[in-house]
């Protein structure tokens, strides 16, 4: 089977009534799969460790999620927690509320704060901008600038659940083409850049992967390596 799309992906075990169990049966899914890493809520970390330990499936959970209003200080802590208990990548939320108030040494601070704890641990750090709530083009840049500024590994698009509630209901739209193109041009190298949130296909992965993502997150990761099978020839 080829790595071409498998190995991209961060399998995402995120959903807040996710149970232990579904969360090894995630894991045993991933080591299959031969995927990058999983995500995996903060508590399972231990959990996750143990379950893959000894194959090439690292393991990463998320920081300050899934709106990263947490104060620094308490992400500080969970990033520590998370890496002396397993966890080798952090992916982390921005403080969604300063973004929007356009408070940048607050966010800038914050930010290199997770990025610090992670370096100095050999861990990889991932920012996430959400990028249904943060929609102005010139925040999205911003953030890019800051990003590349202190050192982080990837700049991500979205947590999957940032839902929006309008007159119509909830809407999510998640990773789009326009952002990931402006991400991975404002940071040109200086930062990866990973599409998160409505990738469900083959297809889907392949888009962004084309784009210049080298990392994708996903739930779909089973159907998404089945499409690649189908046409493993061509990639």
């Amino acid at each position: 089977m080829s790595q071409s799309i498998a190995k991209l992906i961060d399998h995402a075990l995120l959903h807040p009534t996710m149970t232990d169990e579904q969360i090894r049966a995630g894991c045993e899914l991933a080591r299959n799969l031969e995927v990058a890493t999983v995500c995996v809520k903060p508590y399972a970390v231990p959990l996750a460790a143990s379950l893959l330990a000894g194959c090439d499936v690292g393991v990463g959970t998320v920081i300050g999620f899934p709106h990263g209003s947490h104060p620094t200080d308490a992400k500080i802590a969970e990033a520590q927690w998370a890496i002396q208990n397993g966890a080798s990548e952090l992916d982390m939320v921005v403080n969604v509320g300063k973004v929007l108030q356009a408070d940048w040494d607050f966010v800038q601070q914050d930010i290199a704060a997770v990025v610090d704890v992670g370096h100095n641990n050999e861990t990889l750090v991932k920012v996430i901008f959400e990028t249904d709530y943060v929609t102005d083009r010139d925040a999205k840049v911003k953030l890019c600038e800051i990003c590349c500024e202190v050192g982080a590994d990837w700049v991500k698009t979205s947590t999957g659940f940032g839902f929006t509630k309008g007159a119509q209901g909830y809407s999510y739209v998640g990773a789009t083409v326009e952002d990931v193109e402006l991400m991975i041009d404002v940071c040109a190298g200086r930062c990866q850049v990973k599409a998160s949130g409505g990738i469900r296909s083959y297809d889907d992965a392949v888009k962004f992967r084309d784009l210049g993502c080298s990392r994708l997150g996903t739930s779909a990761s089973q159907a998404i390596v089945a499409g690649q099978g189908s046409d493993a020839t061509s990639y």
